[in-house]
C-alpha cells in the first residue's frame, strides 16, 4: 500500500497491548509526512517503541478548530496527515469530528485504518446481546444529571455501552442500581489488554459489591456493557389499555377495542377484563 498525497488517515492504535497495532498502522505512521496527536508526549511512547520518526503536531480538544485550519491546509498542499488518539480508534470519545467535519467541507480524502476499539473490544467479550446496541461514551460527571440520562435510557431494548472513568466508577455503579435496579446484568471491561485487566459479569449490585471491596477495581479505564430493557409483551401493553378502557366501557366492549387497537385476541382480552372487574369489586 502506498500512502495517498492529500489524505488524512484517521488510525487507530492500542488501547493498552502495543502488540494490537496493526501492520498497516505503522506503516501509515511511518510514511505520512505529519502526524496529528490528541497528546504528543503520549503518543511519543507508541511511536518510539516502534522506532517511528515521522513530524507531530498537536490535535486536542482545546486547540482543535484552530489545528484544522492547520491541517487542512498541509493537505491540500498535498501532505498527507494520520489522526491518532491516545489510544484507540480517533473520534470515539476522542477529538477529531471538527477536523473530519472540515477535511470533508474541503473536497478532501479521508481513509480509516482500523484497529482496537474499547467499546467493540468490551462488546465483544461481554456475553450479552451484539445484535442492537448503542454506545452513550461517558455519563455527565454530576449525580443529577447522570441519573437524568439514566432515566432516559431505562426502557432502551438494545445493550447500553458506557465509558466511565476510576475517580467516577463506585458512584456511576451506585447511580445505576437506583435507577435501572440491582438485577440489571452488566459486565465491567477494566484496563482491557492490559496487565490488570478485568472482565466480570454480574447484575448491578454483584458488580458495584465486587468494585467496592476492592479499591485495586476502582483503578483504571472502564467500560461497561449493560444488558437493555426486556422488551414489553405485547400482553403487557394490551392489559395497560384494557384498563384504561374498561373504566368508561362495558366488559365485552373494552375487550373488542383492546383487541383492534393491539393485536390481541379478543377472547383472551374478554377473560381478562373480566377478572380485572372481578378484583376491584364491579
Amino acid at each position: 500500500m502506498s500512502i495517498a498525497d492529500g489524505t488524512l488517515y484517521v488510525v487507530a492504535t492500542p488501547i493498552g497491548n502495543l502488540d494490537d497495532i496493526s501492520t498497516r498502522a505503522l506503516q501509515v505512521l511511518n510514511e505520512v509526512d505529519v502526524i496529528a496527536c490528541e497528546d504528543t508526549r503520549h503518543s511519543a511512547r507508541l511511536l518510539q517503541h516502534f522506532g517511528i520518526t515521522t513530524k507531530t503536531i498537536v490535535c486536542h480538544d482545546h486547540n482543535e478548530r484552530n489545528a484544522s485550519a492547520g491541517i487542512v491546509a498541509l493537505l491540500s498542499e498535498g501532505k498527507s496527515v494520520a489522526l491518532v488518539s491516545d489510544a484507540g480508534t480517533p473520534l470515539i470519545s476522542d477529538p477529531g469530528y471538527i477536523l473530519l467535519r472540515e477535511v470533508h467541507r474541503a473536497g478532501l480524502s479521508v481513509s480509516p485504518v482500523p484497529g482496537a476499539s474499547a467499546l467493540v473490544a468490551a462488546l465483544s467479550v461481554a456475553g450479552l446481546a451484539t445484535d442492537r446496541f448503542v454506545f452513550e461514551g461517558f455519563l455527565p460527571a454530576k449525580t443529577a444529571a447522570r441519573k437524568e440520562r439514566l432515566k432516559q435510557l431505562m426502557d432502551e431494548t438494545r445493550t447500553l455501552i458506557f465509558y466511565e472513568s476510576s475517580h467516577r466508577i463506585v458512584a456511576s455503579l451506585s447511580d445505576f442500581i437506583d435507577v435501572l435496579g440491582a438485577d440489571r446484568e452488566a459486565t465491567m471491561a477494566r484496563e482491557i489488554s492490559k496487565k490488570f485487566e478485568t472482565i466480570r459479569t454480574d447484575n448491578m449490585a454483584g458488580l458495584n459489591a465486587f468494585v467496592v471491596a476492592d479499591t485495586n477495581q476502582q483503578k483504571g479505564e472502564f467500560v461497561l456493557v449493560v444488558a437493555g430493557a426486556k422488551p414489553t409483551t405485547d400482553t403487557e401493553n394490551a392489559e395497560r389499555v384494557l384498563a384504561v378502557l374498561l373504566a368508561e366501557l362495558s366488559v365485552k366492549q373494552a375487550a373488542v377495542l383492546t383487541s383492534k387497537i393491539t393485536g390481541v385476541n379478543k377472547n383472551e382480552l374478554y377473560q381478562a377484563a373480566l377478572a380485572m372487574r372481578d378484583s376491584c369489586g364491579n
